[in-house]
């Protein structure tokens, strides 16, 4: 069995985005899943990248990276133009349509999870679809944790494949409309038992600027989100909860309701940062310390006499 330095490893896409809201235009930014999950983690854990980029990528993109000393081993380079994606967002910074996706290199992508990855012990997998999720789990080697995401698309085209993902993992990640989707039951305890009937050990449902609600067989656990004055661009916030959530957990190095209440905390705050700002720009910005304040202050104020 190989090594692994790292506490992490992730896997998803790495894009450029163009993103308009009711305020603000931004063009070809640095978005996907796996550049806003693995920055996040960061803060937690020594974490490394599973993606591809083509060699029109910005060198300013792969330094940012490199700030945050995310391990780029598994960052492929292929001729050709990055992954990018537009979209424009209504005025409740909630709807987004999306104007036009373009895989380029994306398209052709097959994960190869290097041998330092392999014996990572916590792994996400991110939104991708479920046949590559596949495939780097078969080169993943006795996982303490791994925790998974999912869209619309993949219940549609690849329900399957999805099965066997949700098989395999210890949660699962989908926002609500996803998982009435998936199961067909509107009741969200309801379908989230039922999601759990199918395998992992914990189901996260999503809930937007309502925070998130985390099922096992025997528990539920509420999380509100963090109250924000301001959202200057949602796009990534489910990445970084979800990079903030796997970064800490791995960082306390055990799952236990405890933990896994925490490391939730600890993600739920890491998305409230990333939404400040566009694309990873707050986070460029931000130091341990202000995470460790708001959460004491996210605590603080979730407090039931």
């Amino acid at each position: 069995m190989s090594t692994s330095r790292l506490d992490v490893a992730v896997v998803g896409s790495i894009g450029l985005d163009t993103i308009e809201t009711p305020h603000h235009r931004r063009e070809e930014i640095l978005g996907g899943s796996a550049s806003f999950a693995c920055v996040a983690a960061s803060f937690f854990s020594r974490v490394g990248m599973v993606g591809i980029v083509g060699t029109d990528f910005p060198a300013a993109c792969t330094d940012l990276f490199n700030h945050f000393s995310i391990d780029l081993k598994g960052l492929q380079v292929a001729e050709g133009m990055t992954f990018r994606w537009s979209g424009v967002y209504e005025a409740n910074m909630d709807n987004r349509e999306t104007l036009s996706t373009d895989l380029n290199v994306f398209a052709d992508f097959l994960p190869d999870v290097p041998a330092e990855y392999r014996g990572a012990p916590f792994v996400f997998l991110a939104n991708i679809s479920p046949d590559l999720q596949l495939h780097v789990l078969d080169q993943i080697e006795s996982p303490r944790f791994v925790a998974a995401d999912t869209m619309d698309l993949w219940i549609n085209v690849a329900r399957d494949s999805l099965q066997s993902v949700i098989q395999r993992v210890d949660m699962l990640m989908m926002n609500e409309s996803e998982a009435r989707h998936y199961t067909g039951v509107h009741n969200l305890v309801q379908a989230a038992h039922q999601l759990l009937e199918d395998g992992p050990a914990y189901v996260l449902i999503k809930k937007g600027e309502h925070g998130s609600i985390l099922f096992s067989k025997d528990e539920m656990f509420v999380l509100p989100a963090f109250p924000l004055r301001e959202v200057t661009d949602p796009t990534g916030a489910g990445d970084s909860f979800a990079g903030g959530f796997i970064g800490a957990l791995a960082d306390a190095g055990e799952v236990t309701p405890e933990t896994l209440r925490t490391a939730l905390v600890c993600g739920n705050i890491l998305a409230s940062f990333g939404v400040e700002a566009f694309s990873l720009e707050k986070f460029h910005l931000l130091e341990r310390l202000q995470i460790d304040e708001r959460i004491s202050a996210f605590k603080e104020m979730t407090q039931i006499p």
